[in-house]
């Protein structure tokens, strides 16, 4: 009687443990498609930076900045003002080797004159340079440059960077990007390549748009059946102010959003989906005497998002891009 009640106990063990692998291998196939995005204006420490020390305080805030990038534990990051100097070295790769991600990196300040030699010469004489950045915990297996027009500022060089990145479920485009200031040419240049990859439902643009809501451009994208905003879909009515935050005060001072993530919506009978979104780097740390310090000028936004579901094999022709 006793071995009977052993066998019994022992087969609702067995059965329980087989019940629950099963539920755990269904949630995560649930959530093959989840993927966690941020974008990101790391405030870069200033184009004399490889000489002179400009009161950024850009190592604490690099160290803050890793420590709650270890926190979120964001799939993929775009950052923008990310900066290669001499006197702090490339610090998008040293925030890749501190995460283990892969990563892509293009200076802007390499595209002034469209000389690559002249430019490169420039940048290493002050030895700074910087742009956006891509990094992925997930293959980034090509990557691409678009140098975007300067009908307002001609010496302002901007680009658009994209990484075609190799998710779990399937291929995905992504851009990062750090538009000038009331330059509607460049953000209508970044629209029409985006809008190539509208029928994959599996591009994402994030970036420093330098606009807000109230823009012209930023508007039509917001009407267009092409373009998802993120944290406004899942944030209705909510303001979500990303700058400009004084980082040397205890208060916040953001008020206007400027930094964005948009989707590409589907053709395919699916449309990706927005789980959530919200502000991210929204708290100041503590310098060792006591002073409060933002980690940047921007707060990042970070999103919870579903993609389309793949309908080409992995790594399709839209990933066939210019490698590096």
């Amino acid at each position: 009687m006793r071995r009977h009640i052993g066998y019994i106990s022992l087969w609702l063990v067995v059965t329980v443990l087989l019940f629950n692998s099963a539920a755990i291998a269904e949630d995560n196939k649930q959530d093959s498609s989840a993927l966690r995005v941020l974008t990101y204006n790391l405030l870069h420490d200033g184009p004399w930076s490889g000489f002179f020390e400009n009161g950024t305080h850009l190592e604490e805030r690099l160290d803050m900045t890793i420590q709650e990038l270890q926190r979120l534990q964001p799939d993929v990051i775009a950052l923008q003002e990310a900066s290669d100097s001499r006197k702090h070295g490339n610090v998008p790769q040293r925030i890749a080797d501190a995460l283990g991600y892969q990563m892509v990196f293009e200076p802007a300040t390499q595209h002034i004159s469209g000389l690559r030699f002249l430019d490169r010469l420039i940048t290493s004489a002050i030895g700074f340079k910087e742009g956006p950045a891509i990094l992925s915990r997930y293959p980034i297996v090509a990557w691409e440059v678009y140098d975007l027009p300067r009908c307002e500022r001609r010496m302002d060089p901007r680009i658009l960077l994209r990484a075609a990145i190799d998710a779990p479920d399937g291929p995905v485009q992504v851009f990062s990007t750090h538009t000038s200031k009331g330059d509607d040419c460049q953000l209508e240049r970044v629209g029409e390549v985006f809008r190539e990859y509208r029928g994959t439902g599996r591009a994402i643009l994030m970036g420093d748009l330098n606009t807000g809501d109230q823009s012209a451009v930023l508007a039509e994208w917001q009407k267009e059946p092409g373009f998802i905003d993120v944290f406004r879909v899942a944030n209705p009515g909510i303001s979500g102010g990303t700058v400009w935050q004084n980082i040397h005060v205890e208060w916040p001072t953001a008020d206007r959003r400027v930094d964005f993530i948009f989707l590409a919506d589907g053709t395919n009978g699916k449309d990706p989906v927005v789980r959530a979104s919200r502000l991210a780097f929204d708290q100041p740390g503590l310098l060792p005497n006591g002073d409060a310090l933002w980690p940047s000028d921007h707060r990042g936004v970070l999103a919870d998002i579903e993609l389309a579901p793949v309908e080409s094999p992995r790594m399709s022709r839209l990933s066939k891009m210019k490698s590096r």
